[in-house]
């Protein structure tokens, strides 16, 4: 199975939507304008197999056979997001059972239970039907599992039935359970394992043990739904890629749990064009694919890419400017995307998504957009060799984990405090700096970074923080923040001074703290000046760190904010608020300077800078995902990729323009 393929331009096409005559005039404009790849298949199910048992194959037959002919390659989805209605009519089983005890009906999507015996029996074999029939087509070069997993909720029998087990596995015994989650609160304890259900709607207070192992269980439940598919594909077709199209962060669903068994993962990326988005959105877009390519630790595939103005779930967006999907497209690509198949070829003329505009409108008269996708296709045609087999190689690292988000979610901590949202300043931070930064799961390994920030580390075990201490010990920068060493991994509070486990690396322990939430308190830094913080307050005992910001107001005022420690052959930073982001920038400049960080400089908002390195050769992209102008001093003059021409020691970057250094 070969994944090291050069960069790729693809389109989603739907032939089930349009008449047959449509194919072929569809697929040699595809072939025209450099399209290689494409998504076909995974919202089919009712044409695939439009009864029971009765299959009907001419059509996709007759569809691949056309792309194939113009030199297309396909990705094939795996349809069961989507079950027809002949298969809920004959086994309501399969319809999911929400908390509050309504069904979840058809006429949307991800109408099924993945625990469902009967959705489970007929995914199988529409899986094994379509593997069949395409893993030797010379066109199919991969697949995708189902569409966008996420949690359903579901708190049917069968998923009563299928957590019960999941929880005995677990604990092993009655006693073991109700210690773990401190049942004994509330009378909470159970006396047979029969007692053990799913949530049930009722007060949305319940003991958050059994709400974070609920979160949990649902995660392997569509991992293990996904697996089921993964064992028919990779028997039907050992020489295919796999990979699964995650989408939305934050997602509760645990993204490296359903991605352990894939290839590489995916992600559907919708940068907002909207004017009031222009700030954010580079600096969103840019961690959502940073942790996309963290999942698995490599290259990932953009399987859906913004279009035209999405309009479906929510009032339309604005249409995206001049240069904005040639922009972001190649966001995805310095970001470590192999693919960028875009979302979708043309707009539907039916459905509920028929105002997601696709790159060719209802008029099916190609325009403005079309030509810029386009360009891409031919500029990516030209450097996509040159790029296979290169990536990303930073030095710092974000720690993340669904186990963190979700415990953070059932029980908020402070109005504002949200998980995601402050591992995105900190991000955002580091992006301006010009610092690209890997976004890896807590649990994975640390060798060759020379920074992690490991922000609310609320659950904590010994291995993690030995890890960490590890880490630091050995000369690197560790950076922790407030709300870390609070629980152990039961989602229960520990009777021990916070940080916990991590309190001797960072040489602070919390003697109180303040939930400030959304009213503003103030911190002063060593040369004097004064920055807003909010959201929350610990109140530190230094034993060993030193005080590098205070607090400048509050009944602590004076007291420690921010500390450094000496551990080992490294430091470790302790952050006891939530710090605005120009403090933090200037923080993490300064420890970048002192760690001797590479290319730290302060770039002008919307301006992002990575680098691929691989076999081909080293290549920079300074991207503008701005709707101003900017410009952007180098370090010398260097020979674009894109036009071959001498560029530098001063960059001008139009609205949305990019460009692709070679760097010796």
């Amino acid at each position: 199975m070969n994944t090291n393929r050069p960069v790729q331009v693809g389109v989603d096409y739907y032939p089930e939507h349009w008449a047959p005559a449509m194919w072929e005039q569809d697929a040699r404009l595809m072939a025209k304008s450099g399209v290689q790849i494409v998504r076909v298949g995974e919202f089919a199910w009712s044409r695939m197999e439009p009864a029971n048992g009765q299959f009907q194959w001419g059509w996709l037959d007759q569809a691949i056979d056309t792309l194939h002919r113009h030199g297309l390659q396909v990705v094939i989805g795996t349809p069961t997001m989507t079950p027809p209605r002949w298969l809920t009519a004959q086994c309501p089983d399969i319809l999911p059972v929400l908390p509050h005890g309504q069904t979840y009906h058809e006429g949307v999507r991800g109408h099924r239970c993945y625990n469902s015996p009967s959705m489970r029996k007929y995914s199988s074999r529409i899986v094994q039907k379509l593997t069949e029939r395409y893993a030797r087509h010379p066109a199919v070069i991969g697949w995708q599992t189902d569409n966008e997993f996420s949690f359903t909720d579901c708190q049917c029998s069968a998923c009563a039935d299928a957590f019960r087990k999941w929880v005995r596995s677990r604990y092993n015994t009655l006693e073991q359970l109700n210690q773990a989650w401190g049942t004994v609160i509330w009378s909470g304890e159970y006396s047979d394992w029969e007692q053990i259900t799913p949530p049930y709607g009722g007060s949305p207070f319940q003991n958050p043990s059994f709400l974070l192992d609920y979160s949990r269980f649902q995660s392997d439940s569509i991992a293990s739904f996904q697996h089921l598919q993964l064992e028919i594909i990779r028997y039907n077709g050992p020489e295919h890629f796999v990979t699964h199209n995650f989408h939305s962060y934050p997602q509760k669903a645990d993204q490296y749990k359903i991605a352990q068994e894939l290839d590489f993962a995916s992600f559907d990326y919708y940068p907002n064009p909207s004017p009031n988005k222009t700030e954010t959105a580079p600096y969103s877009g840019a961690l959502a694919l940073d942790l996309t390519r963290g999942i698995k630790r490599r290259n990932f595939w953009i399987m859906e890419q913004l279009s035209g103005p999405p309009g479906c779930w929510f009032p339309m967006w604005r249409t995206p400017k001049p240069g904005f999907l040639r922009a972001y497209s190649w966001q995805t690509i310095a970001r470590g995307a192999d693919a960028v198949v875009h979302f979708r070829w043309r707009s539907a003329t039916g459905g509920a998504e028929q105002f997601w505009h696709g790159l060719i409108d209802h008029s099916n008269v190609p325009g403005r957009r079309f030509k810029e996708f386009q360009q891409l296709c031919t500029e990516v045609n030209k450097l996509g060799e040159r790029l296979q087999g290169s990536t990303l190689h930073n030095e710092v690292a974000i720690l993340h984990s669904h186990d963190q988000l979700n415990a953070l979610q059932i029980q908020p901590q402070a109005e504002g405090l949200e998980y995601y949202e402050n591992m995105k300043v900190w991000h955002r931070a580091l992006t301006k700096l010009g610092i690209s930064t890997d976004v890896i799961h807590s649990s994975e390994a640390l060798d060759g970074y020379k920074m992690i920030i490991a922000p609310h580390l609320y659950l904590l075990d010994e291995n993690t923080a030995n890890r960490l201490q590890g880490f630091a010990a050995a000369g690197g920068i560790l950076v922790l923040t407030h709300r870390s060493g609070v629980k152990n991994d039961n989602n229960v509070c520990v009777m021990a001074s916070l940080p916990g486990l991590l309190s001797a690396c960072s040489g602070v322990r919390v003697t109180e703290y303040d939930p400030v939430g959304v009213d503003p308190i103030q911190i002063r830094d060593e040369q004097g000046h004064t920055y807003a913080a909010s959201q929350w307050a610990d109140v530190l005992e230094l034993s060993t760190a030193q005080a590098i910001a205070v607090y400048a107001d509050q009944f602590y005022a004076e007291s420690a904010a921010v500390t450094r420690n000496s551990w080992g052959k490294g430091e470790v930073y302790y952050v006891a608020t939530q710090p605005e982001e120009a403090y933090l920038s200037q923080l993490l400049r300064t420890i970048g300077e002192q760690g001797s960080l590479s290319e730290i400089q302060s770039l002008p908002d919307g301006v992002q800078v990575t680098t691929r390195s691989g076999p081909n050769g080293t290549f920079r992209f300074i991207l503008n995902l701005s709707p101003q102008p900017a410009s952007i001093s180098l370090k010398a003059s260097y020979t674009s990729a894109l036009d071959g021409n001498t560029k530098g020691p001063l960059l001008e970057l139009g609205p949305y323009d990019i460009e692709i250094l070679e760097i010796q």
